[in-house]
């Protein structure tokens, strides 16, 4: 993995134990860092979103919009780690990606989630060769090995979000058009640290491989 955008060092080049060595289980100085991995968006299919989310959800009141250079699809979300752990998990994600073919995806139908008092609007993604499934599926027993992940109980259903809810807005799922059938290859996976406040969550790039290569 390359160094992220955000400054942390070439992730993969630590020298931590992979699995849930001595240095990970320290965490250093306590400091925790909310993780996940995700699958980038080529500029081609973050412009089609944009323009599909212009014309849909400009009459939709209560939605905060995920901006263009933060959309992605979430492979795996770790939640909150130590900080300590970075280096492993980076170094983990490198080795289970590296030489993987780029997948095949197009955009599909919107999505609300969950249907029934919606709080995020996606767009699901088409992954006909689940060439994207089998990738998750590889990172997500890698990461579980490491007890850095816990699996969900749900299958893996690639989407990507779009708007949130603002705290106090209550949504109804209205009918949205399906945007234009955009078909992609994903490049790039990268390994993500999240940052919340009052804006919304900002996004750091840890690391990142590109895929193909």
């Amino acid at each position: 993995m390359t160094e992220g955008a955000g400054g942390a060092g070439d992730r993969a080049g630590g020298t931590g134990e992979r699995r849930g060595g001595a240095g990970d289980r320290a965490g250093g100085t306590g400091e925790r860092a909310r993780l996940f991995v995700a699958l980038k968006l080529p500029a081609e299919a973050r412009t089609a979103v944009q323009e599909w989310r212009s014309a849909q959800l400009a009459r939709v009141e209560g939605l905060r919009l995920v901006e263009s250079e933060a959309l992605h699809v979430t492979l795996c979300f770790l939640g909150s780690r130590p900080v300590g752990q970075i280096d492993s998990i980076a170094r983990a994600c490198c080795e289970t990606v590296a030489g993987s073919g780029r997948p095949a995806l197009a955009l599909g139908d919107p999505i609300w989630l969950p249907r029934r008092r919606p709080r995020v609007v996606a767009i699901g993604l088409v992954d006909r060769e689940r060439t994207l499934a089998e990738l998750q599926l590889r990172l997500a027993r890698v990461l579980a090995e490491g007890s850095w992940y816990e699996p969900e109980q749900r299958g893996f259903r690639p989407h990507v979000t779009v708007a949130r809810a603002a705290r106090s807005a209550r949504l109804w799922a209205l009918e949205l058009a399906a945007p234009v059938a955009l078909r992609f290859l994903g490049d790039e996976v990268t390994l993500m640290r999240s940052r919340t406040g009052s804006g919304g969550a900002r996004y750091e790039r840890l690391a990142s491989v590109t895929l193909g290569g």
